[in-house]
């Protein structure tokens, strides 16, 4: 064996004990040390060595098998036709390859009509009904052999126990991805986090931890869900369809779910449309996704198209850029925010997450911090999901250096020196400075500033900065005491940008009693509550005085936001604060208590979706409140009605499946 040859052999064997180790841990273990992408570059780095040096690939490969060997936790199970994995396509040259490698096996030219799926992040199962019945469920395994996780399949109520046909065929096997919802997955977070438990890294984590608990009582209390995407076995007594999509539908009938994304397209440019379409929609939907799975959706070709070893030739999952990454943590800072709380930021090795470089991640609180058991010089992975504040999910042990450095709490605020403190209770640390901390006073001046607060068009975070740091703005009032001398001192400040900031700052005055609550910053109260409040005392004055019992009679407002108003108001300097915000001409319209009659939609909840053309859904979600509405960001069985427009996506999919009412935007017209 050359020298050459040698090298490539120790490569091979260090890729495939590697990418060996990972399958273990996600398949066996559920507990993976590294994200998608990581393994992803791994495995495409073993095929194409393999693939220049044939001669050294062994069974053993990874290459050469799908998966990793069941958990012995659970009865084996033999997939009498195997759940092979799918190739994947990293971007759209890969997939106009695929496309290319389809139209030449089968020997011609003409658009292909693909079924386009969300590739759900979940976990692969298959389900063996038999006479109609539920018999058997079992995980993907590595494609040959599964766990037999039957009891805890039963406990999900999105899979039927019995089909909805009169004359089930002899056996009919089904097979889907289990997922778990966001909004689950966190109230699992939340609670595990409560009560010191596991926290898990992703949905799909989640997901696989759960429906492979030994207990089946532990799933049930999960709220996992499930998708059909294909069939397996079926006996000779079902007529399949002969298409892709038709089946289906098949599947639908018998009574188990099906993604409502699901499309059939015509070519490779409208599967990359789709591809387009649901990743910019990607955040809105209710469930994770991590890329589009294409298939041919005839079957006859599919047939003619047949397999690799690994996958079949007719189908592939087009990935999303990744969302997880692995870099080093090279420290961690702790910012100031506007109530004085101290957030550590981690400080990255740059790295590019879903098409964006991120070189900070927040840590929360150094209750999170300990959790992880994160330390400087560690590699961590890293998630950032939309416009998400990317978050460090978990650390990489394996890989920790010999010199890394336990991260400490601060004793005293960074900025201003002040002691820190820590609340019975709560995870927090905050700098008792208040508004001699410049940290806190500045992000209590951009708060107030802000579009959804006092709206001042033109005064931006850096100029916020920059008249505190000059002393011109110590308190939230002294921006009504900015004068044009000042401003025009200014580098890049001419009289005309001073004559347009001083007009902007006079028209603030200008408001509603809801927005100046909610400018003032006081914790925990939201544009909701603060418009809550403000309904129900209708002038300034009335809350300022509200009595603690008072406050709580208020939807929405509980104990602890009462007690942050009740200490904003006790304190002389708040007070005085708003005394002379009004002496220097901050005004509002009175606020009239308004009968039943003129609240027709009192006590009924919208949720608007889609957009609507002339008109933005502030504006609608604004006229719904003026009727006495209640507008909520998600749909649920309480949903009164789904205002729709066009491209309303997975919330109008959600209120037909739970046959809430879905009206267009002429329903307004009626008041």
């Amino acid at each position: 064996m050359t020298d050459k040859t040698d090298n490539v052999q120790k490569e091979l064997e260090r890729l495939r004990s590697l990418i060996s180790d990972y399958n273990y841990q996600y398949y066996v273990l559920d507990d993976p040390s590294v994200p998608d992408s990581e393994y992803d570059r791994l495995y495409r780095e073993l095929h194409a060595l393999e693939s220049k040096h044939p001669e050294l690939i062994t069974e053993d490969s990874p290459t050469q098998r799908v998966g990793a060997k069941p958990d012995s936790g659970f009865e084996e199970v033999i997939h009498e036709l195997p759940m092979l994995s799918l190739d994947n396509a990293m971007d759209s040259d890969e997939m106009v390859n695929f496309n290319r490698r389809v139209n030449d096996r089968l020997a011609q030219s003409k658009d292909i009509e693909y079924v386009c799926e969300p590739k759900l992040d979940g976990l692969a199962i298959s389900l063996l009904y038999e006479n109609g019945i539920l018999t058997r469920a079992a995980t993907r395994g590595d494609g040959s052999q599964g766990e037999n996780i039957t009891l805890n399949a039963k406990t999900i109520r999105s899979i039927p126990l019995k089909l909805r046909i009169n004359n089930p065929p002899e056996r009919i096997e089904v097979r889907g991805e289990v997922f778990m919802l966001k909004r689950s997955f966190e109230a699992l977070n939340e609670e595990a986090k409560a009560t010191e438990s596991k926290v898990f890294a992703n949905p799909r984590n989640a997901a696989a931890g759960s429906l492979r608990q030994l207990d089946p009582q532990i799933t049930a209390k999960r709220n996992l869900s499930f998708y059909a995407y294909s069939m397996g076995l079926v006996s000779d007594d079902f007529k399949l369809a002969d298409k892709h999509y038709d089946r289906l539908l098949q599947i639908k009938d018998l009574g188990l779910p099906v993604s409502n994304e699901v499309k059939v397209v015509s070519g490779i440019e409208e599967c990359l449309d789709y591809y387009r379409d649901i990743l910019e929609r990607r955040d809105a939907l209710e469930y994770e996704i991590d890329g589009v799975v294409n298939k041919v959706n005839d079957i006859a070709l599919q047939e003619r198209l047949g397999f690799v070893a690994r996958a079949p030739r007719w189908a592939i999952a087009h990935k999303f850029p990744a969302q997880e990454e692995v870099t080093q943590l090279l420290g961690v800072d702790f910012q100031v925010g506007r109530t004085g709380a101290l957030t550590p930021v981690a400080r990255l090795k740059p790295v590019s997450v879903g098409g964006v470089t991120v070189s900070n991640a927040t840590l929360h609180n150094m209750d999170e911090i300990e959790r992880l058991g994160v330390r400087v010089k560690d590699y961590v992975i890293i998630r950032r999901a939309g416009d998400v504040i990317p978050q460090v999910v978990s650390i990489i042990e394996e890989r920790r250096p010999d010199n890394t450095l336990v991260i400490k709490a601060p004793s005293e605020c960074p900025v201003c020196s002040s002691p820190v403190e820590r609340a019975e209770g709560e995870a927090v640390i905050r700098c008792t400075g208040g508004l001699i901390c410049s940290s806190q006073r500045n992000e209590a001046l951009k708060h107030f500033a802000s579009r959804k607060a006092m709206d001042i068009d033109g005064l931006g975070d850096k100029l916020v900065e920059i008249f505190s740091d000059k002393g011109f703005v110590k308190s939230i009032s002294d921006l009504y005491r900015i004068t044009k001398e000042q401003i025009t001192g200014l580098d890049r400040m001419g009289e005309k940008s001073a004559d347009n900031l001083l007009v902007a700052l006079e028209k603030s005055k200008s408001t509603t009693l809801p927005k100046f609550l909610y400018a003032l910053g006081i914790r925990e109260v939201g544009e909701v509550t603060a418009k809550n409040i403000s309904n129900h005392f209708l002038t300034i004055e009335a809350i300022m005085r509200a009595r603690q019992e008072e406050l709580e009679s208020v939807s929405d407002v509980g104990p602890i936001v009462a007690q942050h108003l009740r200490a904003f108001f006790d304190n002389d300097d708040n007070r005085q604060q708003v005394k002379e915000l009004m002496e220097l001409g901050v005004h509002w319209p009175e606020i009239e208590q308004k009968s039943d009659e003129e609240l027709p939609l009192k006590d009924k909840t919208f949720v608007i979706t889609g957009s609507f053309e002339g008109v933005s859904r502030a504006e609608i979600k604004e006229k719904l409140e003026s009727l006495g509405a209640k507008v909520a960001g998600s749909v649920s069985k309480k949903t009164t009605a789904l205002i729709a427009g066009e491209k309303a996506g997975s919330k109008l999919s959600k209120a037909e499946s739970l046959g809430v009412e879905v009206l267009g935007l002429e329903f307004l017209d009626n008041f």
